[in-house]
């Protein structure tokens, strides 16, 4: 008999470093008076400062100033947080939550998330729904049109965010089969589904026109949704028409102001869009990055979700907002070690930043719906959209037990400002619990990240 003799390997190595170098999370309530400090310390990893961030804006914190470094495998963070009202955090179990989420980040899999966090957070659904993921060209009625497919095939919506930009469109449903509240696992069922949908996205393109219809089980594992529109977005290409505005002098005389997030209003000429500068730092050998636009919530979730998914490693950043502009500067490099070497890569770099700052943006009148959830709600809602000439620029819904709570934003079909009328008269058709919000967020200056609580 042969005997085969294999290396013993201690299942407890693999946690070795949060033994030794366990996360430390310090937060602060007393060092200011008007915001929370984080402070975090801990051994890096590629994509833990992405994870960071997101654990702290998938409850809708607003990061004001922060500063971050990660030279020599150490990982150092500091956050100024308030709630959306611009209040300090107090609540006990999201302090508590916001603890245990950081330090668990750095195990492979978190396996036992709290309760406070599948009940409450907004962007991470469970490894039990059945996704859809769409992108193509945008048009009016197209989320009717797909809603009518779903609730055909008795798909019950738990989920949806969609996002729209330069003409483009991606959408992430999640489902259920409405007769038993289970994944739908018929696959006949499914490519059914997934042919009809393809029909309906397919209608009004052109052969050469991107387009994407997918459907993912329950092996999927946990989504967090908005990075996965970001990276349907950009697989979709809307990046190739966007440009660095122009945004002041790009002189010598700016170092100072770029340098010095705290001094940008030494800019006087306001900027209603985006700018990007990137440069090279001879010293150290990275590359520069300064991204300069209108805040608003999640914004440092969408830059370092779009420089993280380029392959790209934070070192050093200095992120600072003042009187609604933001300015992050980055020290970055290739995840291979080198900068930003060619005028392509710049600009590849360049438009897909600011694709990642103008995606989220609400264009149009808001309507909030709070009503009971049923088999073709979101159909019905989409379908009254449509019929009064409206359509929709962004939209998230969600279900909680038996409620589904949802924001649209919508314009008319020509793209301009709609209507209050009009608005109003959908809010009528849906029903009192739907709120017409008639305040246009056409500009970036409006606070727009709006989560269905």
């Amino acid at each position: 008999m042969d005997i085969t003799y294999q290396p013993y390997i201690d299942p407890d190595f693999e946690v070795l470093i949060e033994r030794i170098h366990p996360p430390r999370v310090c937060i602060d309530n007393d060092t200011y008076q008007h915001c929370t400090l984080v402070k975090i310390d801990s051994a890096n990893k590629h994509g833990m400062l992405l994870e960071i961030v997101q654990v702290l804006t998938d409850f809708d914190l607003v990061i004001s100033k922060s500063y971050i470094s990660s030279d020599g495998g150490w990982l150092m963070e500091v956050f100024h947080l308030t709630d959306q009202e611009g209040n300090k955090i107090t609540d006990e179990s999201l302090i508590q939550y916001i603890q245990e989420e950081i330090c668990a980040i750095r195990r492979a899999k978190r396996e036992n998330r709290s309760i406070f966090a599948e009940e409450t957070s907004p962007t991470l659904m469970s490894i039990e729904n059945t996704a859809i993921e769409m992108t193509g060209m945008d048009r009016p009625g197209l989320m009717s049109e797909m809603s009518a497919v779903l609730a055909k095939f008795g798909c019950l919506v738990s989920a949806a965010t969609v996002w729209t930009h330069k003409g483009r469109a991606a959408c992430i449903i999640y489902l259920e089969d409405a007769s038993n509240g289970e994944p739908i696992t018929d696959q006949c069922r499914v490519a059914q589904v997934r042919a009809q949908l393809e029909n309906v996205v397919e209608a009004h393109h052109y052969d050469n026109e991107r387009r994407s219809v997918r459907l993912t089980g329950p092996a999927m594992g946990q989504t967090h949704t908005e990075r996965r529109l970001h990276q349907l977005m950009a697989a979709d290409g809307d990046y190739e028409m966007c440009s660095s505005c122009c945004c002041g002098n790009d002189s010598d005389d700016d170092d100072d102001v770029y340098g010095h997030v705290d001094h940008y209003k030494k800019q006087q000429k306001e900027c209603y869009g985006t700018h990007v500068k990137i440069e090279k730092c001879r010293d150290t050998g990275y590359s520069i990055i300064t991204v300069r636009c209108r805040d608003r919530p999640k914004l440092l979730f969408d830059t370092i979700c779009t420089l993280t998914d380029m392959q790209y490693v934070v070192f050093h950043a200095a992120i600072s907002s003042k009187e609604s502009i933001a300015v992050q500067e980055y020290y970055i490099r290739h995840k291979n070690g080198r900068p930003l070497d060619s005028e392509d890569e710049k600009q590849l770099v360049t438009q897909c930043l600011i694709a990642a700052t103008e995606r989220r943006n609400s264009h149009g009148l808001r309507l909030d719906i709070c009503t009971e959830n049923r088999t073709g709600l979101l159909s019905d809602i989409t379908r009254v959209l449509r019929e009064n000439g409206l359509s929709i620029t962004r939209a998230e819904i969600r279900t909680h037990g038996e409620r589904a709570v949802g924001t649209f934003y919508v314009k008319d079909t020509s793209g301009q400002n709609a209507d209050p009328e009009k608005l109003e008269t959908v809010r009528r058709e849906i029903g009192s619990a739907a709120v017409a919000v008639n305040k246009s967020l056409s500009s970036p200056f409006a606070s727009n990240d709006i989560q269905n609580k």
